[in-house]
């Protein structure tokens, strides 16, 4: 089934507009939500906004939105000047500048869509994505939407682009703020590290072999509580905080990697071999039945 568009805009660069359509290029699935319910009834439970002086209720028609200036002083909007304050929408992804991707650290990217032609913008979408992708380059605009003004990136994915929204460099905290301490790293422990990392290592990223294994057992709990089943709290793990040997968590680590390959071969081997022997009691089984 094909994607479909969430939004629509003009990725426009020099005197070139190319009508496109973004989709969403992914759904988070972490969360399992639950509801507030009154435990009584049984019934759903609804958010009320109260005052922090009078604490009773406050219908919505009688609020308003405000920003506070100064601790508990607030300078009041109504919604014609709220709406005068929003970006007006563009619709146009305005490219101001291309850089090399590699020059644009990950700690910038917040969250990804696809891009695709609209009609008509066939031809200037696959030539920009094809320029992009010989030069190697990447392509950085503003994007105005939903009263807001966004710093993406766009770059070359496959054979189309693909729009990274971007922090801004006021979002962004300093690595240099996170205190690291001092250790001093001894030869033989780093070589130890490297072999680890290389045994590890695998030529490519396969996001399949992964699955959120809490979000399936939060799941199953769910389904065993609906099918009357109670659920028990499975028993804490101690966490260790001891100081361990470095050098012999290395040495252990690889140890237990070297075991890992061998044991999964053994059983690869009995399951065969297990195989093997039931097929042979299945043919003399059969045998014995002919020859009677």
């Amino acid at each position: 089934m094909s994607a479909r568009p969430i939004a629509s805009a003009t990725l426009s660069f020099g005197l070139v507009s190319v009508p496109i359509h973004m989709y969403s290029s992914s759904e988070s699935k972490t969360a399992v939500r639950f509801n507030w319910i009154e435990k009584e009834t049984g019934a759903r439970v609804k958010q009320q906004y109260v005052s922090t002086k009078t604490g009773e209720v406050v219908p919505r028609d009688e609020m308003v939105k405000g920003y506070e200036f100064a601790k508990n002083q607030y300078v009041l909007f109504t919604p014609d000047e709220l709406k005068a304050l929003e970006q007006q929408r563009s619709e146009t992804i305005e490219i101001v500048e291309f850089v090399p991707a590699a020059r644009v650290d990950r700690v910038y990217y917040n969250k990804v869509y696809y891009l695709g032609p609209d009609k008509g913008g066939a031809r200037a979408y696959r030539l920009l994505a094809k320029a992009m992708q010989q030069t190697g380059l990447t392509a950085l605009g503003r994007y105005s939407a939903r009263g807001k003004q966004y710093l993406v990136l766009v770059r070359p994915m496959g054979d189309g682009l693909a729009m990274e929204q971007l922090y801004y460099a006021d979002e962004v905290r300093l690595f240099s703020q996170v205190p690291i301490g001092d250790g001093e790293i001894k030869e033989e422990e780093l070589k130890l590290a490297v072999q680890l990392i290389t045994q590890a290592a695998s030529d490519e990223f396969e996001p399949g072999k992964y699955a959120d294994e809490v979000r399936k057992r939060i799941l199953e709990q769910i389904e065993r509580k609906v099918q009357g089943e109670e659920i028990t709290a499975a028993p804490e793990e101690q966490s260790q905080t001891q100081i361990i040997d470095l050098m012999d968590a290395l040495k252990k680590s690889l140890a237990k990697k070297t075991a890992q390959p061998e044991q999964a071969d053994k059983t690869a081997a009995r399951k065969q071999a297990t195989k093997k022997t039931a097929a042979r009691r299945k043919t003399t089984k059969q045998a014995k039945t002919r020859a009677s």
